[in-house]
């Protein structure tokens, strides 16, 4: 494979949400690499909870994140110059380049004329920033690339293909069915503009015998005149962190034996839970997501994850009888770490004053640490490295000990910070997300537990996991795409 061609930048489109894309945007930034190309991906508009923090200290989709580690580079702003962080059924908060600008409500966001800010040249001057820099761009629309109604104000899809001169390759979910109309429907209900610019279509999630779908292939070819360049089956062994959290509550709750049971507590705003996903491949762990009392009680560590809401999530919590089930674990012998908002959660009370979060100005907290928190507007977002290794942090609010105890922090950071609340190993709250991918901490973490671990269970490197997760994913889509093909597309000029 030469290596010296320029490749046109490449959008991965969907037939809706879900489909797909953003794992198949992974995989072929790991392709691309291994290829000897020096690719980073690029989605123009992101809607998640889940983030991540940069090098330089901002803030960016994890989706983008995921990308650009698969693609074996540092992941910056210009990779998702826009996230917009749900906040209510109605308003995000507006993320550009990296820093928070405000709150929007979604009718205003979408009505064209209603900011200051064009949005659309921010998010194409960042496309072309990094396109001066990496080959391929690898791309990334959001849901469904027929909303029409849409088709104005809409900054990450056919749009921004064209704005990219990229080639657009439509992504289709066979699995949940009706993937002969959505992927024709899609395409026809496209200008004959934008039209052009789809050149071919993957098949995602296949179950069962390829074969059976060889005349459906052909069929799709001949009525949307668009070569299928692949059908992708369905894998359930290769683990890639996933952005959507639709599938935390159904991982198991039963308790295991011979393993360290570990809760983490069900928010409605539960943010960054990508936090577990290397505790939870822990073969000394079993992992599990509940809001139920009973359950909480089974558990030997117990986990309050992110949120985007603490206040709305504590009082939830007291509504609930968890934070009462939590307490009370903890007397018994459980072990307690927050992180984050649930690090703030642990503490004596949460004030917020000024209204940061909404109407709520103060509760009182688990009561856990002696620690006292208030909101501000300032988010800290940066990554950080302390005694145990890497992490990042992106919140608002500031925690002190409170009253008259002493100074306890659990993390002394490299730039001379001191870092979260540790009363001993059974309760302790940190800022710092991502501390779990470090088996130091976790060893640490695990250590009051350590009779409970059957003998054979080994501390797990999540690092080199994920490197060879993405080995497998890349090898599993070249194995069912038409890389040839897709080469040719890609350096073909019109």
């Amino acid at each position: 494979m030469s290596t010296n061609k320029q490749l046109h930048p490449v959008m991965f489109a969907g037939t809706g949400s879900d489909v797909g894309k953003s794992i198949v945007a992974a995989a072929f930034c790991r392709i691309f690499k291994q290829d000897g190309y020096s690719p980073a991906p690029f989605k123009a508009q992101n809607m998640a909870l889940n983030s991540y923090a940069t090098p330089e200290g901002y803030e960016i989709g994890r989706a983008q994140a995921v990308q650009a580690e698969a693609a074996g580079i540092p992941c910056h702003t210009d990779m998702n110059p826009l996230l917009l962080k749900p906040q209510s059924d109605h308003t995000s908060q507006v993320i550009l380049h990296g820093k928070p600008i405000g709150n929007k409500n979604a009718y205003d966001y979408w009505r064209r004329g209603t900011s200051d800010i064009d949005y659309r040249r921010e998010v194409c001057a960042a496309f072309d920033r990094l396109a001066s820099r990496f080959n391929p761009i690898v791309m990334e629309g959001a849901g469904s690339i027929s909303e029409i109604n849409l088709r104005d104000t809409d900054l990450v899809n056919l749009p921004m293909a064209c704005h990219a001169h990229a080639d657009v390759i439509l992504v289709g979910d066979i699995d949940r069915g009706g993937v002969f109309a959505s992927v024709y429907g899609s395409i026809a209900l496209q200008t004959p503009e934008d039209r052009r610019l789809i050149k071919g279509i993957i098949i995602n999630k296949f179950r069962g015998d390829m074969r059976l779908f060889d005349e459906g292939r052909k069929m799709l070819e001949d009525i949307c005149g668009v070569p299928v360049l692949g059908v992708i089956p369905y894998y359930k062994d290769i683990y890639i962190e996933e952005e959507d959290s639709v599938a935390l509550a159904q991982k198991s709750m039963q308790a295991e034996r011979g393993k360290v049971n570990v809760a983490v507590v069900m928010l409605r705003h539960l943010s960054n839970y990508t936090d577990f996903d290397a505790l939870e491949r822990d073969p000394r762990v079993h992992l599990f997501y509940t809001n139920n009392t009973e359950d909480i009680k089974k558990a030997d560590i117990i986990i309050l994850p992110g949120t985007k809401s603490t206040l709305h999530d504590l009082y939830e919590l007291r509504r609930n009888g968890c934070a009462q089930a939590i307490v009370r674990a903890h007397r018994e012998g459980a072990a307690v770490l927050g992180i984050c908002g649930g690090y703030q959660m642990m503490g004596v009370e949460v004030l917020d004053p000024d209204h940061v979060e909404g109407d709520i100005e103060r509760l009182p907290g688990l009561g856990l640490l002696p620690t006292t928190t208030t909101m501000n507007g300032d988010k800290q977002t940066r990554q950080v490295t302390c005694q145990y290794g890497k992490g990042y942090e992106i919140h608002q609010g500031e925690t002190h000990p409170v009253g008259h105890a002493s100074v306890s922090p659990l993390l002394h950071l490299d730039d001379g910070r001191a870092d979260g609340y540790i009363v001993d190993g059974k309760c302790m709250g940190t800022y710092v997300h991502g501390i779990l991918d470090n088996a130091p901490f976790v060893d640490f973490l695990l250590e009051s537990f350590k009779d409970k671990i059957t003998a054979g269970n080994q501390p797990f490197d999540y690092a080199a996991f994920k490197e060879e997760q993405y080995d497998k994913l890349a090898a599993h889509v070249r194995q069912y795409v038409d890389m040839e093909q897709i080469y040719n597309i890609l350096t073909h000029h019109d």
